[in-house]
């Protein structure tokens, strides 16, 4: 937008977003075709990735974000909140206590930063109408969705508003998503966390992962079109902020006490995406022990390694494909065996179970 305006922002991002989102829905089509993903080892594999790749970027947004005791406990802090009062709602309340009490707590120790040139008056005419357009879209959207019942209209509201609510990195987009397309049917939980996993393993914006829901949840020839609906809801957002904030950015985070919020609501943001990785990707994803080794393994392929994600993300599909998928609870994977010849039942074993009988005997 500094550059060429608008139309050069609006070309940047959409061939940024257009190559993960395009991905995406072919994901969508994928999942449709095989069917139920329930119970699945591939997708217990994407699971797996999914808290590595959370994981490390909470690791590298407290490292970076997190620099003191101070902001640690103010991390820790809305971690715990969001932990007990779960929501949109009190995410939004625990950033906007981050910001407070780093306004207050770092007031007299500020970063220094140069003020800009002032923008001209046309421009910032402009971006006060994109400030506008965006609070009265996210005040309209919800009565619109409630006196029209369109099924259109209350996607487009409930990706607009995640959109409109994230503040941080895009895994703090996860809850609010999930929030919104689980509780209400639209999508299950396993197939919410299929696409949440494979998007880990695409270059481009997280928020990609809104068109393979979008697609999801309107199985069909024509699931793409709800796709690039629930893209349009979750990007416009930030099309609007950005655009709307640009001009007075530069001028505004400049100030000591915009510099002392911003720095206190950082160390909130690692607090929502710390209770992000505990629920819902480690509750989803953890169920044995050999699972948590799976995961330390990616995490120090992905931190330490540096290895490709999109690598990584295959290679716990594949070992989840492999491995069986042990009930949930840190408890061994179960293995099916036919009964005795003649007998179509089977029965579940342990792996201790299957050692030989000898052996068995001389534990005993």
């Amino acid at each position: 937008m500094q550059r060429a305006g608008l139309p050069g922002a609006l070309l940047a991002s959409l061939c940024f977003t257009l190559p993960s989102a395009a991905l995406m829905i072919a994901f969508a089509y994928g999942v449709a075709e095989l069917g139920t993903v329930a119970g699945t080892g591939w997708l217990h594999g994407l699971k797996l990735a999914a808290v590595a790749v959370v994981a490390q970027a909470v690791w590298g947004m407290g490292v970076k974000l997190c620099t003191d005791r101070v902001r640690v406990s103010i991390c820790l802090g809305a971690a715990a909140v969001l932990l007990a009062v779960p929501g949109a709602l009190a995410q939004l309340a625990v950033i906007a206590v981050g910001g407070l009490l780093g306004a207050w707590l770092y007031r007299t120790n500020p970063k220094s930063a140069e003020p800009s040139d002032r923008s001209p008056a046309g421009r910032r005419a402009l971006a006060a109408s994109a400030l506008a357009v965006f609070a009265a879209l996210l005040v309209t959207l919800p009565a619109l969705r409630s006196t029209t019942q369109s099924h259109l209209v209350a996607v487009f509201d409930s990706f607009y508003r995640s959109g409109s609510l994230v503040f941080g990195g895009g895994h703090v987009v996860l809850p609010l998503l999930r929030a919104e397309v689980v509780p209400s049917g639209w999508l299950t939980n396993d197939q919410f966390l299929a696409g949440y996993g494979a998007a880990q393993a695409l270059p481009g914006p997280l928020f990609a992962f809104a068109g393979y829901l979008g697609a999801a949840m309107a199985p069909g020839p024509r699931a793409w079109a709800l796709g690039l609906w629930c893209l349009l809801a979750i990007f416009l957002p930030a099309w609007l902020l950005v655009g709307g904030a640009l001009p007075f950015w530069q001028r505004l985070r400049s100030k000591p006490l915009a510099q002392a919020a911003l720095a206190g609501a950082n160390a909130s943001v690692v607090g929502v995406l710390l209770a992000a990785l505990y629920s819902p990707v480690i509750t989803e994803g953890i169920r044995a022990r050999t699972d948590v080794v799976a995961a330390l393994v990616a995490f120090g392929l992905l931190e330490h390694w540096k290895a490709p994600p999109w690598l990584v993300v295959l290679a716990m599909a594949g070992d989840g494909w492999r491995r069986p998928v042990a009930a949930p609870g840190l408890s061994e994977p179960s293995y099916r065996r036919p009964s005795s010849p003649g007998h179509c039942a089977t029965k579940s074993v342990t792996p201790a179970a299957l050692a030989p009988k000898d052996a068995r005997h001389r534990e005993r």
